[in-house]
């Protein structure tokens, strides 16, 4: 498939990246002194109303490039996510749409009608095996900790599985550091919890950079030895910040993954800077909600300010 094909909604994209928040405009609503002059600075911005959502998005992405693979991957981690939350509402006749996510390559209704008749078919391929996995699981076991570890590592392989079947370095490069973030913070978890080694196996995905099961080998030895072996990685950095608080760790994550979408600013063509633009808005939109979390509960400058992603623009 020749890159050319999304020109017109590269080119569309980058007309609407102007319209995306500055660090600028993140000062300015950090100082706000109230909802309607935090309402006037999200306005002032060209086609900004702030009532934008990640659905409105992902709807004019679809329209302009409607048969791209890359962009359904990033939507796996919902996809995954949903299919938790109708497991759970099955288990405790519970109403799943309250916990559904959306944007998401696969409707409520249809994951719904896909666990109660067992016909997993009815799912996208790289969701039906675990669906029915987890499914067995949580039934027999009753034990939601299990079914979702299981669940939270089959949509990391998914997602590399995919992004490897594609070919495509952007998406290669995106699951990767989505599994490393993910199995540092779950080795540290398992580490603090005291999980033994097969529990470890079973919830660590697994990546390129770091070996899996000297992860776990260190991770058994405790935090110490955890934090010891990670430093001789390439994410020590990363590791130094979990070390300090979940939060400083958890914004390097999202923050890596902007640095990693920055990397296509100069590209003219390709879905990579569709996938992009769509990370972009996910991460402007998520640091409106820390903002507006903040000042509900009179946060100093200071701490807003640490906890704001990094920008886009």
């Amino acid at each position: 498939m020749s890159n050319t094909k999304y020109a017109d909604a590269v080119g569309a994209v980058r007309a609407m990246e102007n319209s995306l928040l500055t660090k600028n405009d993140i000062d300015q609503l950090i100082n706000s002194r109230s909802k309607a002059e935090i309402t006037s600075i999200i306005s002032s911005r060209s086609g900004s109303s702030g009532n934008d959502t990640l659905s409105d998005v992902w709807n004019m992405l679809r329209e302009y490039a409607p048969e791209c693979k890359e962009l359904e991957i990033l939507l796996y981690k919902n996809d995954f996510h949903n299919l938790k939350a109708v497991l759970k509402a099955i288990i405790s006749n519970r109403d799943p749409k309250q916990y559904y996510i959306e944007p998401s390559n696969v409707e409520l209704s249809t994951l719904v009608d896909a666990i109660n008749s067992k016909e997993y078919t009815e799912l996208p391929d790289y969701l039906q095996n675990t669906a029915a996995e987890a499914y067995e699981l949580i039934t027999q076991t009753l034990d939601g900790q299990l079914s979702d570890s299981l669940i939270d590592t089959s949509a990391l392989k998914a997602i590399q599985k995919s992004a490897d079947d594609l070919g495509n370095s952007f998406m290669q490069n995106y699951a990767e550091l989505l599994i490393v973030c993910a199995d540092i913070k779950t080795a540290y978890r398992c580490c603090l919890l005291g999980k033994s080694a097969q529990f470890m196996e079973n919830a660590l995905c697994g990546s390129r950079e770091i070996d899996k099961e000297q992860l776990i080998k260190a991770a058994l030895s405790g935090t110490d030895s955890l934090f010891s072996f990670l430093e001789g990685t390439s994410y020590s950095n990363a590791a130094a910040l979990l070390k300090e608080s979940a939060a400083k760790y958890e914004k390097w994550c999202d923050d890596a993954v902007m640095e990693l979408a920055e990397s296509t600013r100069m590209q003219a063509f390709g879905s990579e800077p569709l996938a992009a633009y769509f990370i972009a808005k996910e991460a402007e939109i998520k640091n409106l909600r820390i903002l507006t979390v903040c000042k509900e509960f009179g946060a100093d400058k200071e701490t807003v300010m640490e906890r704001m992603r990094k920008l886009y623009v």
